[in-house]
This record gives C-alpha cells, structure tokens and sequence, in this order.
C-alpha cells in the first residue's frame, strides 16, 4: 500500500522521491506517532509535502488510496437533531409576499430570540414562521425565506443570513493550477520591480566577453539572479460564497505564485478578524493571529485582498457578528487596521462590478478600502496592479 502511495504521489506531480520513502517507513517503525490514521497523515505530509500549494493534491491522493481509514475530524457538528432540517417541501414565495416577512430586529434580540428557541422548541417544524424548521419564513433553519436570520445547515439560497450554523470545511487552492488565459498573467506583470540580490551564481556574459577581451585570458564574471523584488501578501476569502469562484481563485494564485519571489498568504472568511490560517483542513486548529501577521511583514508589502464581500453586516460591523465564531472586535476594526498598516492594499472582487451596489456589504468594505476594490477580470487586474505599482503618500 505504500509503494501504492509513493506511486500515486508523484503521478500527481509531488515530488516523493525513495529516501523520503524510507525516511516515513524509519519514522513508523521507531513509532514517533500515535497508531492513528490522522497522526499518519500528518506524518506523511510532512516527510512529502515541502510547498503549501501542494496540499490540497496530497490530501485528494491520500484520500484516494487510504479511502475510509481516516476519520472525519474538525468542528463537531451541532446537536441539533437531523430530522428537524430535513427539506420535505421548499416553499415559494413571491417578491410581494417576501416584502411583507419582517425582521425580528437587531443582533441582539434575534440572538437572544434563538436561543429561547432552542430551549422551548421540542419537535421537528415545516414551513411555519417561528420555530426552527424548514420551508418556511422563520428567521431560523434552512431551505425557507426570512429577510434576516440565522441558517442552521443547508446550502445558501437567498444569501440573507446574519449567521450561519453548521461544519464548514473549505479545500486548500492548488497553486499549479494553469490560468486559462495568459493575459491575466500579463496583468499581475505590471507589478513588478527588478533586483539583483544574493549569491552570484549567475553567468555575466557581458561582463565575461569584455573582461577576456581585456585581459586576453578567459575572465569569468557571475552576477546575482534578476528576480522581482516586489512583496505580496495575499489574503484569500474561502468557502461559502467564494465555493463558485473556486477555478479563478485558483488560476491567480498560481499565477501569484509565479511571478513574485517574495508572495505570502494567508486564508480568510468572508471578513478579516483576529486570525487566518495557511490550511484550511487545520483552520480551527493552526491558526495565525493577525496581529502576528501585522508585526512581521514590514510595510513595504503589496497587500491583496480577493473575495466576493458578500456577508451580513453585522459580520463588518459587529463584535460577534461572524458566522463562525465569537469576534471579540468587529471585522471593521481588522480591516482599518491592515488598511493603516500597508499604504499599498486593493481588494480584487469576483463578482460582476455592476450587481456590487446591491450589496450592504460590498458598500461597507469598500469605504473601509478607500474605494480600492476592482473586479477580477483583465482590465480590473490591470487597474490594481497600477495602484499597487504607484507610490503610495
């Protein structure tokens, strides 16, 4: 099974040579882990696994030939009973009758509002307009329709919940993913600044063929390697939402990857608060904190924020208000402060330019941004990279 294994990886295009082989057979035999198939997991990725971009094709091989060994892990899911969100019937509603479904308030009361939901509420509920159910225009559950309120489960219908509550797993983006389009690539090119720094360890031919010249005895000059010297921070917005921007979010990673020597990133979701993650398989448990961020990438960094801003409000503008977890500061607070940290920073959007308006959200972020969003098309990288690329006051 591990020769299996080691052949599957390199089809993949990981490097997995045969001493990283004996080195993970070394390591089980001295037992160095727990006799676990998550402990083996970890082991294996980091005896073959040198470049981040390269997880998510480890993770599709391991699950592949160890199919049904390792377990499912991460968040538990909610003790909420299944059969309480199970769809039975959708309901349909018109633009009019949606009009008349009123919200129950602010974060506050629709909180406080579940909460003695879920200690009155005994049984499954269909299509009503007030207990925890399906189909229906209460402000909790899934699959119905309610102006503002908190999705228990399910998949996004109307993108109107303040909050959302259930396991999230989000897929690590493969940083060799090729960009459909090679103008794209020409785009982020734009962004460039040229150096020599380093070893020599590059042939001056130039200097070579006028010192022998000179000379008159073959005179050897090296130079170091001409890389761009520029620095990029990424931060990328995933899950949710983002899942139908998955390929384009993939081609510009890759092509990040490619053109900057100098390229950090980092993942996200939906809003910045106090902590992001490298892999999303280990979100909740390998986090970075931002400030942590914030300290050790100086200010001369190009920071790049990529998502769609789609969201409550309340996620922007609330302690509290994220989806997942209890933000003790407010998503506002966060992105002001990487806003004030870096002069040089643009938000890339995927989606269309013209439905921006139409979303509270999108306005918030922009404003935080300075009006620096730009679509992720051509001509919206091309913009961004001229404001990275202008000095910044």
């Amino acid at each position: 099974m591990l020769l299996n294994f080691l052949d599957e990886l390199r089809a993949a295009g990981i490097s997995a040579s045969l001493k990283e082989h004996l080195t993970l057979l070394e390591a089980l035999d001295r037992e160095v882990i727990e006799q676990t198939p998550e402990a083996f997991y970890y082991l294996s990725r980091a005896t073959f696994v040198k470049d981040e971009g390269l997880l998510d094709r480890f993770d599709q091989v391991f699950q592949k030939v160890f199919k049904g060994v390792l377990t499912d892990y991460g968040q538990e899911a909610v003790d909420i009973p299944e059969d309480w969100l199970k769809a039975v019937a959708e309901k349909f509603l018109s633009a009019e009758e949606m009009e008349k479904i009123k919200s129950l308030g602010d974060w506050d009361e629709i909180m406080e509002t579940l909460k003695k939901r879920l200690e009155e509420q005994q049984g499954r509920h269909q299509g009503g307009n007030k207990w925890i159910g399906t189909g229906g225009t209460s402000p909790f559950g899934n699959g119905g329709y309610n102006p503002e309120g908190v999705r228990i489960g399910g998949e996004s219908r109307h993108k109107r919940a303040i909050k959302v509550w259930e396991k999230r797993e989000f897929a690590n983006l493969d940083n060799t993913k090729e960009l459909g389009t090679r103008n794209i690539k020409m785009a982020l090119r734009r962004l460039r600044r040229f150096a020599r720094e380093g070893a020599a360890d590059e042939l001056d031919l130039d200097a070579t063929i006028r010192g022998t010249a000179r000379q008159g005895f073959l005179d050897i000059h090296m130079r170091p390697e001409r890389h761009n010297a520029v620095k990029l921070l990424l931060f990328l917005d995933v899950g949710g939402s983002m899942d139908p921007h998955i390929k384009l979010c993939e081609e510009l990673f890759s092509a990040a990857n490619a053109e900057f020597k100098n390229l950090e990133f980092f993942y996200f979701h939906n809003c910045l608060y106090e902590g992001v993650w490298k892999d999303n398989r280990r979100r909740w448990a390998e986090r970075t904190k931002t400030w942590d961020v914030l300290h050790k990438y100086g200010h001369d960094y190009k920071i790049v924020f990529v998502g769609d801003a789609a969201m409550s409000p309340y996620e922007i503008s609330h302690p509290g208000g994220s989806v997942e977890h209890m933000n003790e500061e407010a998503g506002h607070v966060w992105l002001s402060r990487v806003t004030h940290t870096y002069p040089a920073c643009v938000w890339l959007n995927p989606e269309p330019q013209r439905i921006w308006d139409y979303s509270q959200s999108n306005k918030m972020v922009r404003q935080l941004m300075n009006d620096r969003m730009y679509p992720l098309t051509l001509e919206g990288l091309d913009d961004a990279m001229r404001e990275l690329s202008r000095k910044q006051g």
